[in-house]
Parts: C-alpha cells; structure tokens; sequence
C-alpha cells in the first residue's frame, strides 16, 4: 500500500472543510493501491478546525520537543499532531507501508516545507510531525508536487511487486 494524504484523494478533511485534490492521483487512485489518511482526523481534531502551524521549527523539533505547534488562536496543539503522527505510523506497520505521498506545507504531512507559526502564510524548510515520524521509521516520502505520471506508476509497480514477495 501507499499511504496518501486523503485531502489529495478529494476527502474533505482539509482544516477549512475543504480538499486538496490531486488530478494525477485520483486517476490513479483506482489502482487499489493507495491508502488514505490524514493525520488530524485520526487525533480526533473536527473539520473545520482552526490551522495549526509549527512555531520556529520543524515536525523533527516538534518530536523532540524543542517546539511547539498552536492554532490560529494561539492554542497549543502540539499533542494532536504527536497523537495523529503514531496513529499512522501504527497504520504503517499493520500494511507494511514503505512510501507515502503527502501534501505539502502542512504542519502533519508537510514534506519539504511547513508554514512557520506566524500565520502569515511564510513557509520555512523542513517536514511536518507525521512525515519526521515516518522518516525515522524508514518510510519514503515524497510530496504531491514531487509527482509526475511516470514516477506514480513506478512506485504503483514497486508496490506490486513488494506485495509479490512478501
């Protein structure tokens, strides 16, 4: 299986209700190959919900607890997204996952980039808390914007094959 953001599946999950959905991977989507997720939703967090970002850091930091997530509001929701990262890494395990595509920019599945905490819509290098987790895990992770049809269709076919074997 490969595990992806279900807001780029066209789930609603997104923290305004909305979705991020991907044109490429819903067409490949009917592979039977991905598994949906998305990290806040298992924390039990609502949709809508306020946005959250990562102050002065990454998820990596996060986890080692040199810095905290909030809300909009200024709430601390550092908890939430510890809670949803193991969540999916407990997924991970049960399917075996070996590579997950996640949306960037988000404080969970931020691959390359995460908002910086000043909800200004600035955007500093570094993962968010579930791809750091997954990451230490031996879990490869790309971004959606990492995705072309030719890289999807490798990974569709690795995953085949990995099934095969195992």
């Amino acid at each position: 299986m490969i595990l992806v953001s279900a807001c780029l599946l066209g789930h609603k999950v997104k923290y305004n209700g909305g979705s991020n959905a991907n044109e490429l991977l819903l067409r490949y989507s009917e592979s039977g190959r991905f598994l949906p997720v998305c990290p806040e939703c298992l924390a039990m967090l609502p949709v809508p919900r306020l946005p959250m970002e990562i102050v002065g850091g990454s998820g990596a930091q996060l986890l080692a607890g040199h810095t905290r997530a909030v809300d909009a509001n200024g709430m601390e929701t550092s908890s939430y997204l510890i809670d949803g990262a193991q969540k999916v890494l407990a997924m991970v395990k049960a399917y075996h996952v070996r590579v997950a595509i996640f949306k960037e920019g988000s404080p969970s599945c931020g691959v390359h980039k995460t908002h910086d905490g000043s909800f200004t819509g600035r955007k500093v290098k570094g993962s968010g808390v579930t791809t750091a987790l997954l990451r230490r895990n031996g879990v490869k992770i790309y971004s959606e914007k990492d995705m072309t049809a030719r890289r999807l269709e490798a990974l569709i076919q690795e995953d085949l094959r990995f099934d095969q074997i195992s």
